[in-house]
């Protein structure tokens, strides 16, 4: 029996389809690709946005300002304007070039005025110093106290536990599961661990980590950053700096 004379039979090695055939091809390989454009926008759309984080990777900043050693390296300095009024200083974390903290930079320097190096780090109002270089510095003539430490009281708080350089800017994202392996290093290393708390809203506010006796609590928390994370504890403020003191054994985790 023979075939109808309109069909179209191809074979592969004819340099050319026959036209029904080519022109079927190429309308299934042109809606194929606006599908697969469509689904990749509409994934991009879904995801949330970077935070607004800068790391100003090889610019190098000076900054003046106190050396505070405990819990956690940090610098403070001075508000432009406010030298004479009490608690008139933003704190700068800092930390060492790497997955490395900063307290063997500062080591020695605990209430010493200083001019450090290096590259700024900052999210929102909070900003760290990734320091390259340490010089000596005249304390100011007049230089603003310290402010008073003051009790916000009790609060049982759900976040996320992430090392403070890369969720302040150094990686995007610098948080939750797909971050998890770096913040263990970085935390490991000495960098300031901070817990993240969000409210309904989802704007973020983070807390420094310190222990029941406010020293540092890299070591305890290791083994639960990452994950969702139920702590009860105080917090304090302290000038623009968030404490939460709990004993990390009491930490829980959320299934």
């Amino acid at each position: 029996m023979s075939l109808p004379s309109d069909d179209e039979f191809y074979v592969g090695y004819f340099p050319t389809a026959p036209v029904r055939q080519a022109s079927f091809v190429r309308r299934t390989v042109i809606a194929l690709l606006l599908i697969s454009l469509a689904i990749v926008i509409v994934l991009a759309a879904a995801q949330q946005p970077f935070a607004h984080s800068v790391f100003e990777y090889g610019q190098k900043s000076e900054i003046a300002g106190r050396v505070s050693q405990h819990p956690y390296p940090m610098l403070l300095v001075p508000r432009p304007g406010d030298g004479t009024r009490a608690g008139a200083y933003s704190r700068y974390l800092l930390v060492a070039s790497g997955k490395h903290g900063a307290q063997a930079v500062v080591a020695g320097l605990d209430g010493q005025w200083v001019r450090l190096s290096g590259a700024l780090v900052y999210r929102g109002n909070q900003t760290m110093l990734e320091v390259v270089e340490v010089k000596g510095q005249p304390a100011p003539a007049t230089a603003p106290g310290l402010e008073p430490v003051v009790s916000l009281g009790t609060f049982t708080l759900t976040g996320e536990i992430v090392d403070s350089k890369c969720w302040l800017g150094v990686m995007k994202p610098g948080e939750f599961k797909p971050h998890k392996a770096c913040a263990i290093r970085c935390i490991s290393g000495g960098l300031p661990p901070l817990f993240v708390v969000r409210d309904s809203a989802g704007p973020a506010a983070s807390l420094i980590l310190v222990s029941e006796k406010g020293e540092p609590v890299n070591r305890e928390v290791l083994d639960m950053i990452a994950e969702p994370i139920r702590i009860t504890g105080r917090v304090t403020r302290q000038g623009d700096l968030l404490t939460l003191t709990a004993d990390p054994s009491t930490y829980q985790r959320i299934q």
